[in-house]
């Protein structure tokens, strides 16, 4: 979240602006007495929608458009331009719309327009049984989806949603990033307010602990002694942080960071510390140490790759990633692990020692797929599910960091660990537990901020065999594409927004040929 655009800029767009001002595909920014607008023109159609994506705020006018869709540059959402609905994630906010006329050779704005309910038919495929009860195991990025796609489908039944963490879902991806710098106040961390679940007769339960699901009498068992019957399940238990498996690590000033609660107990040692040490040079653990740094703590990194982010990212932007951090303070300890934490020692099993105030674990997440496997579902590091995200067990759906799905693009059965991706299959999951047949097909896509730095990553490379690159790295201004056998698997870039939603674009059409 981020504070609205209410300023004027551009034309005042009651007032009109000339035809020829909005060539055939071109799109442009005026204001609406304070609300800015944007127009896009689409052949003798013309379309006035809210200038900024209602996810962070990504001016739309730098986004692409795509039939009657624009999608946000910075973190990928995508809205129908003709209605406003949010159609993808990480976005769920509509687009505020507005009427548009032309005459005299002017195009004029003349008033915002009233948005529709969208109607339970006015998708195909529903199938007559509707559930009476949906149960949705998880309160992180792919259950929050999930309930909110079921309402905006006018879902007339039950949610029960169930979650171990205390707090409601929040916006994950700021925890390691603006409101673990200091730049974010904390409201901006739920992804909604408490009172849109009762608002949308979504029952969340925290503190609620499932231990046991029968797939043939439908009921889930409970920590507490209860149970809860259920028509459709989805499982979206996502993932829990590991811990080093080393002396010392289970004391209190050695955390990880996965909930809000974790955050919270950062920031409390972050306020009177002046040094840590973060093991693992993750996406995490790099984005831990940026925040911090951001607060004026020396930091150190202990991690045994050769180099940053190399393995995902490949050794251009590797080096890229650690000068960076360097530039800004970051000491590097490569090559290295943690042997133990004795109090404010860290022991490197090189025999070297680094003084920390506090330790922050950033090695890894494992999937949390117990529930599902004492259930008898098929796993396979994950939760296999097909295209639709049904598991084996009929009427139960998986999605987020537990999910293994076919990749149309590659191919294969993939897991993916991206709040976008967890998001968006939630909202898939959605729709096939109401009888949908609509296959996950969206292009795994995530973001990692560094400093002043965004990192854009569509597609999805567990290998290759080339990466070419467009640009200068250096310079902050550049486009890496990621092949496998001469085809494009996946794309990383620096300030080239526009080119990174193309690849996104070109990949969806691929998948959709094949």
């Amino acid at each position: 979240m981020a504070p609205e655009h209410t300023d004027t800029i551009g034309p005042d767009l009651t007032r009109g602006i000339g035809i020829a001002d909005l060539p055939d595909g071109n799109k442009l920014v005026g204001h609406c007495g304070d609300a800015r607008v944007l127009l896009v023109r689409r052949g003798v159609e013309i379309f006035a929608v809210d200038a900024h994506c209602t996810h962070y705020n990504g001016p739309l006018v730098d986004g692409l458009v795509t039939g009657d869709t624009v999608r946000c540059p910075w973190h990928h959402a995508c809205f129908d331009l003709r209605t406003g609905e949010a159609l993808r994630a990480p976005a769920f906010r509509p687009l505020a719309c507005w009427s548009v006329e032309q005459r005299d050779g002017k195009i004029f704005v003349v008033g915002k327009r009233k948005r529709a309910e969208p109607s339970p038919s006015s998708r195909k495929g529903l199938v007559e049984a509707m559930p009476e009860k949906v149960v949705i195991v998880g309160g992180g990025a792919a259950g929050f989806a999930a309930a909110e796609r079921l309402r905006r489908e006018q879902y007339p039944g039950s949610i029960v949603m169930l979650s171990d963490d205390e707090a409601p879902p929040v916006d994950r991806p700021n925890l390691s990033k603006d409101y673990l710098s200091g730049k974010a106040p904390e409201d901006w961390v739920p992804l909604r307010r408490e009172s849109y679940y009762s608002k949308n007769q979504i029952d969340l339960r925290l503190g609620a602990q499932a231990i046991r699901i029968d797939p043939r009498a439908q009921e889930i068992a409970l920590a507490d002694g209860g149970s809860i019957p259920y028509d459709r399940l989805l499982l979206a238990t996502g993932a829990e942080p590991v811990r080093p498996n080393i002396p010392g690590a289970d004391q209190p000033h050695v955390h990880t960071l996965r909930s809000l609660a974790d955050c919270r107990a950062i920031i409390d040692q972050a306020t009177t510390a002046r040094r840590v040490v973060v093991l693992g040079a993750s996406f995490i653990g790099l984005e831990v140490a940026a925040a911090l740094r951001s607060r004026g703590i020396e930091v150190h990194v202990v991690a045994p790759d050769k180099q940053p982010l190399g393995r995902i990212l490949g050794p251009q932007m590797g080096d890229f990633i650690r000068t960076l951090h360097e530039e800004n303070g970051v000491v590097f300890h490569l090559g290295e692990i943690a042997s133990s934490i004795d109090g404010n020692d860290v022991k490197l099993r090189s025999g070297g020692m680094l003084a920390a105030d506090f330790v922050v674990a950033g090695i890894g997440v494992r999937a949390r797929t117990m529930l599902a496997e004492t259930a008898g579902l098929t796993t396979d590091r994950g939760v296999l599910v097909n295209g639709f995200l049904e598991t084996s067990a009929p009427g139960i759906f998986a999605a987020g960091d537990i999910a293994r799905w076919p990749n149309p693009h590659s191919g294969d059965n993939i897991r993916v660990e991206h709040w976008v991706v967890a998001e968006r299959q939630g909202q898939t999951a959605a729709l096939n537990m109401l009888g949908h047949s609509e296959k996950f097909a969206a292009v795994p896509f995530f973001w990692s901020q560094h400093y002043d730095v965004r990192i854009n990553y569509v597609g999805h490379a567990e290998r290759w065999d080339e990466i070419t690159v467009e640009g200068d790295i250096a310079a902050r201004d550049c486009q890496l594409r990621f092949k496998y056998g001469g085809r494009v698997v996946a794309a990383a870039s620096i300030s080239r927004d526009i080119e990174n939603l193309m690849i996104e674009v070109a990949m969806e059409h691929d998948m959709a040929a094949s």
